[in-house]
């Protein structure tokens, strides 16, 4: 196992949080990362849990106070039939409710078939655990999703899983109930396990429906359905996520591998997770409403500032801004790439000191994107469009 990992792709996001850390007084749009506050009610109920010396081993799986909580969340707001509060594990958020599931899930040389563009650490705990991605496109002109009958075009006889991302990183694209029927049906079909990766859940702009695959027929069963609350409550920091699946195996499978990995949550945050899911849930409404006035700020100031560079529709959903670079863009002399989307990174930071992530990053197909992030303070996001402005005038 030690030299397989070898051959697990590195995100290039590190390469430009390693870059952004020699800029001075930098815009960083690079990061996937909320500027709100955590909510009053997970700050208070984590100092409460600290007073109360709750600072000691946990059940493996979670708190059944916060397990409770979330299966009637579920139950009420996703529609997935969570028949008992033992079948959600708590996990140190989504990467690791993600990287459980494909330990859990896969067997080696399995083919599972991914969306390009692609969050990297999914590619890499898919490959991780002994399997082939495979491909297949988001369209932009279709909104960043799939053109459902070229998934099923994909599927052959050693496909054995999807991994679906709605509302998805990094382009923002936010399946319709329709899509998810027909990739429920496709996986009935051919027998194939999901993993559906709703990290970005609640943010979900211009009245929207976010759509929990695992809620329609036969599918909470066969998918491991992963959550955080690093974006719906902005505590990317506290590392706490959620995972459920109608399978037992796969239950047990991830509960072991919880003792292996951390062995509880941190008992703190989890009482800080109780706290924030009793109390008044309005700032999640409050903080989707902020986050589209940004993002609508944002996509102005980018059409007055770089019209002639980048183009992109502002996005369904997530807090990103996936944007093409116009082919008449000539990369600069002396470039470290020939990749336009790196050369544009490294362009808009050594320039401008603005952090963007290379399309490139996220699969073949979006070579000539960047991706910016929107959910930082309104000054940060006009201080970089204005450096922006002086940069491509």
């Amino acid at each position: 196992m030690g030299a397989a990992l070898d051959s697990v792709p590195t995100s290039g996001i590190i390469r430009i949080r390693d870059l952004m850390f020699s800029v001075e007084r930098p815009y960083r749009l690079d990061q996937g990362d909320v500027s709100f506050a955590v909510p009053a009610t997970f700050k208070a109920a984590m100092k409460a849990a600290i007073d109360a010396d709750h600072s000691h081993y946990l059940q493996t799986a979670g708190l059944p106070r916060i397990q409770e909580l979330l299966a009637a969340k579920l139950r009420r707001a996703n529609a997935i039939p969570v028949e008992s509060a033992g079948d959600v594990l708590m996990t140190s958020g989504g990467v690791h409710a993600l990287y459980l599931s494909c330990q859990s899930m896969i067997e080696p040389g399995d083919e599972v078939i991914i969306p390009d563009p692609v969050w990297p650490q999914t590619l890499s705990s898919i490959v991780a655990a002994g399997a082939t991605p495979v491909r297949v496109p988001l369209h932009e002109g279709l909104g960043w999703r799939f053109d459902l009958d070229e998934v099923a075009s994909h599927v052959t006889p050693k496909t054995r899983g999807l991994y679906v991302n709605s509302p998805g990183n990094p382009a923002g694209g936010v399946f319709t109930r329709a899509d998810m029927g027909r990739l429920a049906a496709l996986a009935l079909e051919h027998d194939l396990w999901v993993i559906a990766d709703e990290a970005y859940e609640d943010v979900v702009f211009d009245g929207r429906e976010h759509v929990s695959i695992a809620s329609l027929p036969g599918m909470h069963e066969r998918t491991s359905s992963l959550f955080t609350f690093s974006k719906t409550y902005a505590a990317t920091g506290l590392r706490i996520g959620y995972v459920t699946t109608g399978r037992a195996a796969w239950r047990s499978r991830m509960t072991k591998l919880l003792g292996m990995t951390i062995n509880n949550v941190s008992s703190v945050v989890q009482y800080g997770g109780i706290g924030v899911l009793e109390g008044d849930q309005s700032v999640v409404a409050q903080y989707r409403e902020e986050l589209q006035a940004r993002r609508d700020l944002f996509y102005t100031g980018i059409w007055d500032a770089a019209r002639h560079v980048f183009s992109g529709d502002p996005p369904a959903g997530a807090f990103y801004a996936f944007l093409g670079i116009d082919p008449s863009w000539k990369i600069p002399a002396g470039a470290s790439s020939a990749s336009r989307s790196w050369a544009m990174a490294e362009h808009l930071i050594g320039k401008a000191r603005i952090g963007c992530v290379p399309g490139i990053d996220f699969g073949p197909a979006s070579e000539g994107y960047v991706r910016f992030c929107f959910a930082r303070e309104r000054n940060e996001l006009l201080g970089a469009l204005h450096e922006m402005r002086a940069l491509f005038a």
